[in-house]
């Protein structure tokens, strides 16, 4: 009856890089995006901005 050994040091190890793995793809559904949702959000706030800089009323203000 012999068990098998385990390196602590490595299991440990091992037992991190599961836990950072775990929280990466927690963080890549949370936070992630694709390379299209980004674009569509940047043209749709270009075009907002746009439409907001043409509805300004240009004023002449010479300081009279």
């Amino acid at each position: 009856m012999s068990a098998e050994i385990i390196n602590l040091r490595q299991f440990r190890k091992k037992q991190a890089r599961s836990e950072k793995e775990k929280q990466a793809e927690q963080n890549r559904v949370s936070f992630g995006r694709t390379k299209a949702e980004k674009q569509l959000t940047r043209s749709l706030n270009d075009k907002v901005d746009k439409t907001h800089r043409d509805g300004r009323i240009e004023t002449d203000d010479d300081g009279a």
